[in-house]
């Protein structure tokens, strides 16, 4: 491989769970990914938790913003090799045109700012979610990408939320 994959984590608001997987996924490949994130309704604004496991991942805080999806829509925009959905409502939306044709998959997580009815609980749906996304990144990275096709991409992806919901007995 030559250069990085590059992914982007589609949500709604883009203030948690995609941003989780941009900082994810940039920190645990070492180099093999580049995470980025976007949503189709930004809050324009990154949840605090969702800064404060940022900064113990080591990821530049600098780099996270809500943004939209328009951005990475545009022909000008950096290509994107796979996108992500994290969100069933994202998931249910007509997305933009993406340049490059990436491999898509959709990888629904529960929103951890409404799975909590008080802090402690708010922290544990973080944390619920930090783990599903990085075992499926984890997943993503023991795959010879440079060897598969598109179409082999993408079963791999379906295939490792699938698999990872059966094994944790997760609804999807």
């Amino acid at each position: 491989m030559n250069q990085p994959y590059k992914i982007l984590f589609l949500c709604t608001g883009n203030s948690a769970r995609s941003i989780l997987g941009e900082a994810l996924a940039t920190t645990l490949s070492h180099g093999r990914l580049i995470g980025h994130s976007a949503g189709s309704e930004p809050k324009q604004y990154v949840h605090p938790i969702t800064l404060k496991i940022a900064r113990e991942m080591g990821y530049p805080l600098e780099l996270l913003r809500s943004k939209t999806w328009d951005e990475f829509g545009r022909e000008d925009a950096p290509h994107m090799d796979f996108i992500i959905t994290v969100c069933d409502s994202a998931a249910g939306e007509e997305c933009p045109y993406w340049p490059g044709h990436p491999t898509t998959a959709h990888w629904g997580f529960i929103d951890p700012e409404n799975d909590a009815i008080n802090e402690q609980a708010l922290w544990e749906a973080f944390r619920k979610v930090e783990m599903e996304l990085r075992n499926r990144i984890e997943l993503l990275l023991d795959l010879p990408l440079d060897m598969l096709d598109r179409l082999q991409i993408k079963n791999e992806l379906h295939s490792i939320h699938h698999k990872l919901n059966q094994q944790y007995n997760l609804s999807e």
